[in-house]
């Protein structure tokens, strides 16, 4: 097995991935020359093209026959080839050439036309499949899990660090949704090089920098030969081009890398067309038959890449299984551990909880008996209490309405007193009136010895001072009447505060006494409730060790239940290893199924390439009939190829289209070819 693949590797390497289009695509001779007597100006320069391009098909022709050699010696895994490095400088050369060819068509094209070149323009389109296997020639193969993977992307995407100018390129093919492969990303990016004139510039910095291009390419690559910078100077001869390219509509993922002959294949003279019609159909049946033992050789290499991958990740996966069985075996016996030490705490921890509830009980009933007890105590002491509170305030109410009697009487007493002093004052200006009056009537009475003639006139006046003396004296009287009157009352209002004064006394003493008794009361009850609050304090303490302990027996219940919650976590990591066999077991089955798949792909393609080794391209000049229904082909009724047998059928009886293994495409099948394909895909999903 290790010889075979190493032998597909070499092989694979010397091939270097280049495909030749069928017999359909390559033009015909007579249109060769009808072609060459249309354009006569492109005489001048065919030539040199036919003799770059006759050179280049004699050294693919070497290489060819030397890898067919070897692969008819082992079925379709080619051997090394002994002139290794021969084969390899041979196809530098081939691959130069063409660059050179492809590159010179390209420019005189486009010079010709005069305008923007379309992605439809085939000599560009062939320009890129030339440049596509130069960068591609000595890629270093990297293996995966899927398979062998091999890429010019990854040396494109250095560019992107040596030259920030790059950057714009690379994010605008990573943002494009339509691309899946790097395959695809690196033609993207090289026709955004091209667009903007600056793929040789970009190359350029990538052969500057040959110690990191070592990580992608073998030592004898194109790239990291001197064929590298003879390309990039080949290609500052673009800058001349005006491209104008849509990535958006096209499937660069699944383009097929053609490199078609009949651009550069242009004669001038008529007998080099006839001998090269037959050099044309003789390498058209030598090219279908080496794709066809490429594409056979490459699929083997995959299926048994794939079959190797899929024995290993088997192994590791039945390793992985036991791996798990034993865990699932220690994780079972701790669960069983684990279940039995859960078991005693459990036992104990009942045991213990039942003795606590037990002991609580005792003291809860004993704590109930002595605070009922307490609560009649304090029931009744309240209750005095409060009798004693209303009788305090009863007496406090007569103290304040005697207290309020007292302060009537005073106000009282001020008053009568301050009546008494202006009466005293009215007295003193009444008894200055009378000795004014007194005075006056000596004045008058010496006035009237000294005037008796004025005696006369002025004794009525005395009469009437006279009455109003006597009215005056009569008012003075009656003014002391009051005074006494007065005087008495003041005196008995005296005598009642007095008395007012010995009973408030007399009950302020009892009251006194009272207090006195209340306080001793209330002494005596303070002592009591002190007592009842030492007996509280007690007890709290009492609760709060039953407290602790409760809080222990809760820790260790919430001990309890963190193992159950282990054991669950435990049971869940069992039940999700559990689902990890079943569906590495059902991996296993799909793997099975996908071998078994694969055998029967490797049967069919087989049983293909024994059934085609039998088949022969048909000539067109060989057939004039359809094989099928036998009528004559005409200009309406035109020759198709079925690539199935290599038979030509007429489009009625060749209208079919199906995949085949030598193309990744639908082709043209015939109806016979067509029911027999489909009876073996039938079979084979069955």
């Amino acid at each position: 097995m290790a010889e075979g693949e190493s032998c597909t590797a070499s092989a694979a390497e010397i091939q270097e991935d280049f495909e030749i289009v069928d017999k359909k695509q390559i033009p015909n001779a007579t249109e060769l020359k009808n072609e060459e007597k249309e354009k006569t100006e492109e005489a001048r320069w065919s030539a040199p093209i036919l003799s770059l391009a006759k050179k280049a098909s004699e050294n693919l022709a070497l290489s060819y026959g030397n890898a067919l050699k070897s692969a008819s010696l082992v079925g379709f895994i080619s051997k090394p080839v002994s002139n290794d490095s021969t084969a390899k400088t041979s196809m530098r050369a081939n691959l130069m050439n063409m660059m050179k060819l492809s590159i010179k068509i390209l420019i005189q094209a486009a010079l010709s036309l005069g305008r923007t070149l379309d992605s439809d323009f085939p000599p560009l389109q062939q320009f890129f499949v030339v440049l596509e296997h130069c960068l591609k020639h000595g890629l270093k193969v990297k293996k995966t899990f899927i398979g062998q993977n091999k890429s010019f992307f990854g040396p494109l995407e250095l560019v992107e660090k040596l030259c920030p100018e790059a950057s714009d390129i690379a994010t605008s093919v990573k943002n494009l949704p339509e691309l899946k492969t790097a395959v695809g990303r690196g033609r993207a990016w090289l026709y955004l090089a091209l667009m903007q004139k600056k793929l040789a510039d970009y190359l350029k910095v990538l052969l500057d920098h040959k110690h990191l291009l070592s990580e992608f390419y073998e030592p004898d690559a194109l790239m990291m030969e001197e064929e590298g910078a003879v390309i990039v100077g080949l290609l500052v001869g673009l800058n001349v081009i005006d491209a104008n390219l849509c990535l958006k509509g096209e499937d660069l993922d699944s383009q097929v890398g053609v490199i078609d002959f009949s651009l550069y294949l242009k004669e001038t003279q008529d007998s080099d067309g006839k001998q090269d019609g037959g050099i044309t159909a003789v390498l058209d049946q030598k090219h279908y038959v080496e794709e066809l033992n490429r594409h056979l050789s490459c699929t083997v290499a995959d299926l048994q890449n794939k079959i190797d991958c899929l024995e290993k990740t088997n192994s590791k996966l039945q390793e992985e299984l036991a791996a798990a069985t034993d865990r699932i075996g220690s994780l079972q016996e701790e669960q069983q551990q684990l279940k039995q030490q859960n078991e005693l705490i459990r036992e104990r921890s009942e045991k213990s909880v039942e003795v606590t509830k037990e002991d609580t009980k005792v003291e809860l009933d004993t704590y109930k008996q002595s605070r009922q007890g307490l609560d009649e105590m304090y029931s009744d002491v309240w209750k005095q209490l409060k009798e004693e509170k209303k009788i305090r305030l009863e007496l406090e109410k007569e103290l304040e309405l005697q207290i309020g009697m007292k302060t009537e009487m005073e106000i009282a007493m001020k008053l009568l007193e301050k009546d008494t002093h202006e009466k005293q004052d009215t007295l003193v200006a009444l008894r200055q009136q009378l000795e004014e009056v007194k005075a006056i009537n000596l004045q008058m009475f010496h006035k009237s010895q000294n005037a008796e003639c004025s005696l006369q006139q002025k004794t009525e006046a005395i009469s009437s001072f006279e009455g109003k003396t006597n009215e005056m004296m009569s008012s003075m009287k009656q003014m002391e009447e009051r005074l006494q009157h007065a005087e008495k009352a003041r005196q008995a209002a005296e005598e009642r505060c007095n008395k007012m004064k010995q009973e408030l006394a007399g009950r302020l003493d009892t009251c006194r006494q009272q207090m006195s008794q209340l306080d001793s009361k209330c002494s005596t009850l303070e002592k009591e409730l002190k007592s009842e609050k030492e007996q509280r304090q007690t007890l709290q303490r009492e609760l709060h060790q039953e407290k602790d302990a409760t809080t222990l027996l809760k820790t260790e219940l919430q001990q309890m239940e963190g193992l159950k919650k282990e054991l669950r976590k435990l049971q869940d990591e069992k039940q999700q290893l559990e689902k990890v066999c079943e569906e590495q077991e059902q991996a296993l089955q799909e793997m099975g199924l996908h071998l078994s798949q694969s055998k029967l792909k490797m049967e069919d393609i087989k049983e293909v390439n024994k059934a085609l080794k039998g088949h022969t391209w048909l000539k067109d000049d060989e057939a004039t009939h359809c094989k099928q229904c036998e009528k004559e082909f005409s200009i309406s009724r035109r020759k198709h190829h079925c690539r199935n047998c290599g038979d030509i059928f007429c489009n009625t009886c060749s209208s079919n289209e199906l995949a085949l293994p030598s193309y990744p495409k639908p082709v043209r099948v015939c109806d016979t070819c067509h029911t027999l394909l489909l009876q073996r895909c039938s079979s084979n999903s069955s």
